[in-house]
């Protein structure tokens, strides 16, 4: 097994003789995740856009072991995803071979080279509600006959013909092979003793071949070409249309990937975010959670409690309910604060995943992500991005190359606000009025692509072509939006906490030592000289080590004009990366990477920050 495969298990069944390895595979976006999440009762994510299982996921169902893999379109060795999808599945004993009935042609490709390699077979017709809706039609007597498996019509997300496959897993077998390729597999199969493997040694895979000592097979477009003849065949006696299959959803998709309409559609979208997240979450809901709840109401009661047993002037009392304080400050800025706004840019994420913008969304910017050294795919990890850094940055491996992961981390470290920084940032914004907004989006803007070209400029290669599936424009559900969006938010708010008492209390220790003032002072020739901006928003910056959302958070108290918040909200935002985001990017990216990023970053913040001041006040 290759040892990059990364396993997120949720359950570890006991190994005996009678446990089965169940594999579900498919190719990207076509609903594994939610046929796992049906058999083991686990809740993995669920996204209508392609690379969402990047990880392994294995759970129990009946006493069996199932494996939820990466998706796939063909069973081979040309990337990572591949590679640990084709090791799993060589091992396993039964395969649930997911396929969206709406791609058919492209699908049963996949499904023709499972049944080549002989494994017990059983696939789920996904999405099958769709094609009805497309007025086509599929013959699934005809198709179960030609490949000589079941086939079971589903629709996942309505959870109909999930408990059908079930019943049907255990009573799996292999299909019908290519007449053909019997011969070429039995000669190899006297040499490997598997079918699966002497497959792939036949295809080429030099991994495989290696491993038994033998030499690969040089016919691998010949046994694809062969296959694809085959599947086509199929498809000709299987597919039928039915009727006019024009529907508005299939207009919108189009019109959503080509530039004259998609870049107003692009335009729509972005302002109803800004209007969503930055006037009316980070404006009316924040005023009522934070303004209203937390400072009108709890605070002044916690303070009433704490002071019974300690004195607000003491060390105590100020790291407890102080000006930076533990169940004060941190407890507001938690819940009336960051939680509202992270609740509200997930909420809007997942509706942009659901209905399959976000794939279209990729197929529009490619032209301009290539320019800086990207292609499409990446808009991804960076639409993630604006969720959780982190998140975004784990996300860079589904690009293709080492160069793009690259390219990408560094722009989600240096450009990229997290869910709840934009949230204050929008609202400070929403403040300063319309013409700062875009004033402080140019000024982001100009430096994501200045850092992207002078990247692409300096790493060798070129950024490799864009391959990704458009799946059908959809109307997100309900139940889907709520369950992303409590699940991340909660995932967001249980890695954010600690770190925010963490900052609290440094600062409340450098607050009573004397040292807040110190360090405040030492930053006067940056803060008030070049920056121009009032020297405690040094406390902001001290905060911003801890977490850039901490940091922004910690601006919204000082009193500033327009330009100065402006400043000060460019720098907070290619300030450097929050601790937890360091260490994935130490992880992803190697020592010399993430501290050229954390370094690099120091300086671009504070020099992008100093000239805009320089030049507007």
């Amino acid at each position: 097994m290759d040892q990059s495969t990364r396993y997120h298990q949720h359950t570890a069944p006991t190994h005996s003789r009678e446990i089965k390895k169940i594999v579900l595979a498919g190719n990207p976006n076509v609903g594994k995740s939610v046929f796992f999440g049906f058999l083991t009762g686990l809740y993995v994510e669920v996204s209508n856009y392609p690379g969402t299982t990047i990880e392994v996921a294995i759970g129990e169902w009946q006493g069996h072991q199932i494996l939820d893999t990466p998706g796939i379109y063909g069973v081979s060795s040309f990337n990572d995803e591949e590679k640990a999808a084709r090791d799993i599945i060589l091992e396993a004993d039964i395969i649930v071979n997911i396929i969206d009935a709406t791609h058919l042609e492209r699908d049963l490709f996949l499904t023709q080279q499972i049944i080549d390699m002989g494994k017990p077979v059983v696939v789920a017709l996904n999405f099958y509600d769709e094609i009805e809706r497309a007025g086509l039609k599929i013959d699934i007597d005809l198709l179960h006959d030609l490949l000589g498996i079941d086939v079971l019509p589903t629709s996942a997300v309505n959870n109909h013909g999930l408990k059908q496959v079930a019943d049907t897993i255990l009573s799996a077998h292999p299909g019908h092979q290519q007449t053909d390729l019997k011969n070429q597999l039995h000669d190899m199969l006297n040499k490997v003793g598997s079918q699966a493997e002497a497959l792939m040694i036949l295809e080429g895979d030099t991994v495989i071949a290696e491993r038994h000592g033998v030499v690969p097979g040089q016919n691998r477009d010949t046994l694809y070409l062969e296959r694809r003849k085959r599947v086509n065949d199929m498809i000709n006696h299987v597919l039928q249309a039915t009727e006019d299959n024009f529907r508005f959803r299939d207009m919108l998709g189009r019109a959503a990937v080509n530039p004259l309409s998609g870049i107003p559609i692009l335009c729509l979208i972005l302002y109803a975010m800004y209007t969503v997240i930055g006037v009316w979450v980070a404006g009316d809901i924040v005023g009522i959670t934070e303004e209203m709840i937390m400072q009108g109401h709890y605070e002044p009661w916690v303070r009433s409690l704490v002071s019974q047993y300690a004195n607000q002037e003491s060390i105590m009392g100020q790291i407890l309910i102080g000006e930076f304080g533990l169940l004060t400050m941190t407890v507001t800025y938690l819940l009336g604060l960051l939680l509202p706004l992270v609740l509200g840019f997930y909420t809007v994420l997942s509706i942009m995943e659901d209905s399959g913008y976000l794939p279209r969304l990729a197929t529009l910017v490619d032209r301009l992500m290539t320019s800086i050294g990207l292609n499409g795919r990446a808009v991804i990890p960076i639409i993630l991005g604006f969720g959780c850094v982190q998140l975004g940055t784990i996300t860079t491996r589904l690009l293709t190359t080492n160069r793009e992961k690259s390219i990408a981390t560094v722009i989600l470290n240096f450009a990229i606000p997290c869910s709840a920084q934009i949230g204050v940032i929008a609202g400070m914004l929403a403040a300063v009025g319309s013409q700062m907004a875009i004033l402080y989006a140019v000024v982001i803007f100009t430096v994501l692509t200045m850092l992207g070209s002078l990247l692409n400029h300096l790493l060798p290669g070129k950024s490799s072509a864009l391959l990704i599936d458009l799946p059908p424009m959809r109307l997100p559900r309900a139940e889907n939006i709520f369950r992303k969006t409590a699940t991340r938010s909660f995932f967001f708010m249980q890695e954010a906490w600690p770190w925010f008492f963490l900052g609290s209390f440094l600062v409340t220790i450098l607050q009573v030592s004397g040292g807040l003032d110190l360090w405040q002072k030492l930053l006067i020739p940056i803060t008030e000289g070049w920056l121009q901006i009032p020297k405690e928003a040094a406390t902001a910056f001290v905060m911003g080590l801890v977490r850039r959302d901490f940091g922004a958070a910690g601006l919204t108290g000082l009193a500033m004009n327009p330009i100065q918040t402006v400043t000060s909200l460019i720098v907070i935002t290619l300030f450097v990366p929050c601790i937890a985001s360091l260490m994935i990017l130490f992880k992803e990216r190697g020592t010399r990477e993430a501290l050229l990023v954390w370094g690099g970053s120091w300086c671009t913040a504070f020099l992008v920050g100093g000239i805009f001041s320089q030049i507007l006040i």
